[in-house]
């Protein structure tokens, strides 16, 4: 009877407790990558508790992971604010990319399975449904996952973790830095994919940098601009800013 009662309450007990750490954590990155959440806003446990039903230490943990790879912010006393990445960091972080991925999608071009080209032709179907049904919150977060893609495909678990980073900090970047919202053109994917299924890996690596290239011209990363800084700002208000 008590060994009943014991299964019996578990899964409740489960359902009770709401989302987990893992769910939590995915949540919000899919979050980032539809662009609900805008960058440099405070974000509080309290009220990520309460959205999905869980006490505050579970959320601690997904936002403290999340707090690792750069996405949160943590600042004495203020808590957590969501990234915003400036010029100079998102011309790093797709310096790296490009150090990457390019060389990522030769190497899947010459091992590939029938398996792997299935996932990726299902997910660019996936990505022209979104494109023409004009749902742009889950096209924006499908052109990031295709990245994720490539990487799992990859098999290599590092590039899975450093490839999440990018792209969720790319995605903050382009919120904040991008001038246009046109998105990725709609064959850029899918030509990385035709390269790859034909086992062309130095076409696939090239149609990569192109299109790593392309999020670079959307970010306006090539002009000359200063960064906004809070010396420049207070000897504006101070008035040393000002034509005399």
């Amino acid at each position: 009877m008590n060994s009943k009662e014991n299964s019996a309450d578990g899964p409740s007990q489960k359902r009770r407790h709401g989302y987990t750490e893992q769910e939590i954590t995915r949540r919000l990155i899919e979050a980032i990558f539809e662009q609900r959440l805008p960058p440099g806003e405070r974000i509080t446990e309290a009220k990520l508790a309460e959205i999905f039903g869980v006490s505050r230490t579970v959320v601690r943990a997904s936002m403290g992971k999340l707090s690792e790879i750069g996405v949160f912010k943590k600042t004495p006393n203020l808590g957590y604010t969501i990234a915003a990445p400036s010029r100079a960091e998102a011309r790093m972080m797709l310096d790296v990319r490009k150090m990457i991925e390019p060389g990522m999608v030769h190497s899947i071009a010459l091992t590939r399975s029938a398996e792997d080209l299935e996932r990726l032709n299902h997910h660019i179907a996936t990505e022209e449904a979104a494109r023409n049904a004009g749902d742009r919150s889950t096209l924006v977060r499908l052109t990031g996952e295709f990245h994720l893609k490539l990487a799992e495909i990859s098999g290599n678990v590092y590039l899975v973790h450093i490839l999440t980073q990018l792209q969720v900090l790319t995605c903050l970047a382009i919120l904040v830095h991008a001038e246009s919202e046109t998105g990725c053109p709609r064959d850029e994917h899918s030509s990385i994919v035709r390269a790859i299924a034909v086992g062309d890996g130095e076409k696939a690596a090239a149609k990569m940098a192109h299109h790593l290239s392309h999020i670079a011209d959307e970010l306006q990363l090539d002009r000359p601009r200063p960064e906004p800084s809070l010396e420049s700002a207070l000897q504006w208000l101070g008035g040393l800013g000002r034509a005399s």
